[in-house]
């Protein structure tokens, strides 16, 4: 009688712990006594989470790029006006979303233009990359712009891409190669692009050309580009807004071409567009007072070149751009 009562005892104190052991690890009698586990089926392979990650970008709206864009345009504003150095998180942040949009979106009608804002993304993010002195970064931003823009269908978003990735070249000591890219851009775009677009493109050329020692090439370039720029003071292409080009603007970027090229009308031009240049364009004034160093050295006019050297490594200091100090100690050198 002991003894029965000893193993009800001890059958019901392991019925107790079998219920809790069920309980804890979620299987049956017969696994807990040695029959195979049951695998958890879908969330295993990840499938329940690429179709979530499908359906959030298929849900993508036309809101939601707008948001993407505004984002874009406000980066782009404080980088223009503080230097690119303070952006690198914020930037790197707007890319990984966007990027992350793109790749789970499906359908081309979604993935359109989530892969054109990330064009426009990542041709600015490259461009501060290569001002931050962060060329391999700049190239691989580059490279994304050009797959998005392809996965986009926008050829101008392409050239822009491929033209601006010619300064990596050119900033690398090879300004001959990055001639080669800018005119593979120019037949990119054909006449597809918008007369705006064409003229910074010839302009791009021009400047590039200067810096390969190719100077016939880089006045039939400029000539073109002066030939092909937009009347009026409208800078913002409606179809491509990270092109700023005007009459005004292509006149400090002439004076520029010009003073690489040693020419006395460098100073005219580039006084000229000093007097017009917005304050808010902070590293483009910076740009011009350094242009201005260089004019004035090829006319042997030192102090004015030295007033302006001041000038051009104040606003460089300012926005913090590695680019603009890189060229303001080298004109000092040459001081």
């Amino acid at each position: 009688m002991y003894v029965s009562e000893w193993e009800n005892g001890k059958r019901a104190l392991s019925d107790r712990y079998a219920t809790i052991l069920r309980q804890l690890l979620g299987v049956t009698d017969a696994e807990l006594r040695g029959g195979p586990l049951a695998v958890a089926p879908s969330m295993a392979d990840g499938y329940d989470e690429l179709l979530s990650r499908i359906d959030s970008a298929s849900s993508v709206s036309e809101s939601m790029v707008k948001t993407f864009n505004d984002q874009t345009e406000l980066l782009r504003t404080m980088d223009r006006q503080l230097g690119a150095s303070g952006l690198v998180d914020q930037m790197t942040g707007h890319l990984a979303r966007l990027e992350d949009a793109l790749n789970f979106a499906v359908l081309p009608t979604t993935r359109r233009p989530v892969a054109l804002a990330l064009a426009g993304a990542s041709t600015l993010a490259a461009w501060q990359a290569i001002d931050s002195g962060a060329v391999e970064r700049a190239w691989r931003h580059y490279e994304l712009a050009k797959r998005a823009a392809h996965d986009a269908e926008a050829p101008m978003y392409l050239a822009h891409a491929m033209a601006e990735q010619a300064y990596v070249l050119c900033e690398a000591g090879r300004p001959s190669l990055g001639v080669e890219l800018v005119r593979d851009a120019q037949r990119v775009l054909g006449q597809a692009g918008s007369p705006r677009l064409r003229a910074w493109l010839y302009a791009a050329e021009a400047e590039l050309c200067a810096h390969a020692g190719m100077p016939d090439d880089c006045r039939r370039a400029l000539d073109a580009a002066m030939a092909t720029i937009p009347p009026g003071s409208d800078d913002r292409d409606p179809d491509m807004l990270s092109i700023f080009l005007n009459g005004a603007h292509l006149a400090r970027w002439r004076g520029n071409i010009l003073a690489l090229l040693g020419d006395d009308e460098a100073v005219t031009s580039l006084y000229g567009a000093l007097d017009v240049v917005d304050p808010s364009f902070v590293r483009a004034q910076a740009g011009l007072h350094a242009d201005l160093v260089q004019a004035h050295m090829a006319r042997a006019e030192y102090d004015d070149a030295n007033t302006h050297l001041r000038q051009a490594r104040l606003l460089a200091s300012r926005t913090g751009s590695v680019r603009q100090r890189r060229r303001v100690d080298l004109l000092s050198a040459r001081l």
